[in-house]
């Protein structure tokens, strides 16, 4: 019975060893055929006619003046719409009445009013800038000016919207160096005027109009939906 029960185990484990063995033969069998299958998906990706027609990567130049340029958001529904039209339009009526000084027209030279910017901000606090300081006043009036309009309008918003935070920027700077922060974030002046908080807030604005685009309601979005090729490329 011993020689019976050692001779049953035997052959049990000569079958188990013959089926693990053919398991494994079996995936190295199926392996080299996986490789191959998949080296044929491979190949015929590479050799599909939208890869062979596949578009260049755009450079920066390209993007900046490029329809890119124009690029907005086009959604008609929710803040997109409505709401931020007038936030832009205001703005940069502002603006064309901060870069008026002096007049109905930017850098009004020989008024008082663009003589004092000069003398009182430009002077003592953009002193380490090149160049003679009416020439820097002259830049902050047009840009404020002629940036305002295309802002407000929709027309060149994003190159707009850089150069009046670039403005804006500046202006906070000279309030923090003039006036310092005015014990913010919890302190108080006892004439309540906080003035570096209106040019940040302003440059806060234009920031979201250099990533948002003018929106639909713009020149910018008309002129971009004209010359556009981004859904003749998705349709083909």
């Amino acid at each position: 019975m011993a020689k019976r029960s050692t001779h049953f185990q035997l052959i049990q484990f000569t079958l188990l060893v013959i089926l693990l063995t053919a398991q494994s033969s079996q995936g190295f069998v199926a392996s080299p055929a996986r490789h191959e299958q998949h080296h044929r998906r491979v190949v015929r990706k590479a050799s599909s006619p939208l890869s062979a027609t596949k578009k260049p990567k755009e450079t920066t130049w390209e993007r900046i003046t490029g329809p890119k340029l124009f690029k907005t958001v086009t959604n008609w529904k929710g803040i997109h719409s409505v709401p931020l039209v007038p936030l832009r339009i205001m703005t940069g009526a502002l603006m064309i009445h901060h870069g008026s000084e002096g007049g109905v027209l930017p850098a009004n030279f020989g008024t008082p009013e663009f003589q004092g910017f000069v003398d009182f901000i430009v002077n003592p606090y953009f002193s380490f800038l090149p160049g003679p300081p009416e020439l820097w006043s002259a830049i902050h009036d047009y840009a404020e000016f002629y940036g305002g309009i295309l802002f407000a309008i929709g027309f060149l918003t994003r190159p707009a919207a850089l150069s009046l935070l670039a403005s804006m920027m500046g202006a906070v700077y000279f309030h923090l160096s003039s006036t310092g922060a005015q014990g913010f974030p919890f302190g108080h002046v006892p004439n309540y005027s906080y003035d570096f908080e209106e040019p940040l807030l302003y440059s806060l604005i234009f920031l979201m109009f250099w990533f948002n685009g003018a929106g639909p309601l713009s020149l910018d979005s008309i002129i971009y939906s004209n010359i556009s090729q981004e859904e003749e490329e998705e349709e083909n």
